[in-house]
């Protein structure tokens, strides 16, 4: 097809919510970053913006994990396809490693074994989407939601988390979001990018409020049982007979191995509400036309739950809650950062940034590409998360590096400060 002028017309063109990578994806905002150093820094660049510690030594995964993975590799018996819901064993034994934590068995009939949990979190969306629909989600939270919800059409409705009260909701303004086209709320606990652990009664009022309004509840549970202050984790499946909750998680943070791609969707539905509305067989179907996890991984998922020692999670907390306090007390020794709510679980904190106090700075993004070329210091902008003017620290790395680059912050902002 050609235009008045004979110039070819092409008649396809890029979604446009995703043309810009940095606005839909953490990986795309740090790259882009990244991209910004020139390599005249000699000293080692601090990434403090990616929740991945498997580069770490101090976060090296447990060999009973590894040892399984190579067994089930070297038995020459999972080199097939596995099934689109995943292998059986392995689902059964997700399923009786939740069931330890709910007051109700759960069946491998509700595991459905993903890549990760973004295949999971791309899963839900898709079942839920449907013409007019709308999806609640928090702010700050993890963008992925967001942009797998407007690729499929859910219009996204955000709902604040309280700073002043240790990152909550707000269920007042939850309520005012809702209308009869809203299809589910999305929790993330513990939080990512928050640090923060709902308590057992705010998440009962959550339960409580979904059953009100008829609306499921997806609880994203990758950084599950990584907490280390005086909350305890609940899942939300806690909840499953007040209303149908879907469950996602994985081994990737607990496990510090996030590069193995298996996560998992979890149905807990004691009622059925989720069969009767045909939500488990769209998810079955969805599943069919997409790729499943490396099969011999699969495999060797009923030896990592069943053989890691407490020891090794325990152990993993301990480093958190170390690298936790270490970070939180640098930062509050700098004038222009606030960080109002001491970490308790997954692997960061949110700061504001009071930019009245600096010079020569914008924003958050001016703020982190700046901080990258002058400090090789690596921080993801609040943008990302869904809060401007703020920053996402990940604390997840060895006490050494995290104290040099807090440090670096410092300086950068000593540098950056406006003069009396």
């Amino acid at each position: 097809m050609e235009n008045g002028g004979g110039k070819k017309v092409w008649k396809f063109r890029a979604k446009g919510e995703l043309a810009s990578e940095a606005h839909v994806s953490i990986r795309g905002m740090l790259e882009m970053i990244k991209g910004g150093l020139d390599g005249g820094d000699e000293r080692p660049i601090i990434p403090l913006g990616h929740g991945d510690p498997s580069g770490f030594t101090f976060f090296r995964t447990i060999s009973t994990a590894e040892d399984a993975v190579v067994s089930a590799l070297r038995s020459g018996k999972y080199n097939c396809y596995s099934p689109s819901v995943g292998l059986l064993p392995a689902r059964r034994a997700i399923a009786e490693h939740l069931s330890q934590d709910l007051p109700y068995k759960l069946s491998s009939n509700d595991v459905f074994i993903t890549n990760g949990c973004t295949q999971a979190i791309e899963t839900v969306m898709t079942v839920l989407a449907h013409p007019n629909a709308n999806i609640l989600l928090p702010r700050p939270g993890f963008p992925m939601y967001e942009a797998r919800a407007v690729f499929c059409g859910i219009q996204v409705r955000h709902f604040d988390l309280l700073p002043h009260r240790n990152w909550e909701m707000d269920l007042d303004a939850v309520e005012g979001l809702v209308d009869d086209n809203t299809v589910a709320i999305v929790i993330i606990n513990p939080g990512n990018p928050c640090g923060n652990v709902f308590s057992y009664h705010h998440l009962a009022k959550i339960a409580e409020m979904a059953k009100k309004h008829g609306i499921l509840v997806v609880a994203d549970e990758v950084y599950g049982h990584l907490t280390f202050g005086s909350e305890p984790f609940v899942p939300m499946g806690v909840f499953g007979s007040v209303v149908p909750v879907i469950t996602l998680g994985s081994i990737s943070k607990r496990w510090v191995v996030p590069g193995w791609r298996i996560g998992w969707l979890v149905t807990t539905d004691p009622n059925g509400v989720l069969q009767q509305t045909k939500i488990v067989n769209c998810i079955k179907n969805i599943l069919n036309i997409t790729s499943e996890p490396v099969t011999f991984i699969q495999a060797a998922v009923p030896d990592i739950l069943w053989g890691t020692k407490e020891d090794f999670f325990n152990k993993t907390i301990n480093i958190l809650k170390q690298t936790s306090d270490i970070c939180y007390n640098q930062i509050k020794e700098i004038n222009c950062l606030t960080c109002f709510n001491k970490p308790v679980g997954s692997m960061f904190l949110m700061v504001k940034i009071n930019l009245s106090l600096l010079e020569d700075i914008k924003d958050d993004v001016d703020f982190c590409c700046k901080l990258a070329r002058e400090e090789s210091v690596i921080i993801l902008p609040g943008c990302s998360v869904g809060l401007k003017n703020w920053l996402r620290i990940t604390f997840a790395i060895e006490p050494s590096p995290l104290e040099d680059g807090v440090a670096r912050l410092k300086s950068f902002c000593q540098r950056h400060m406006k003069k009396k």
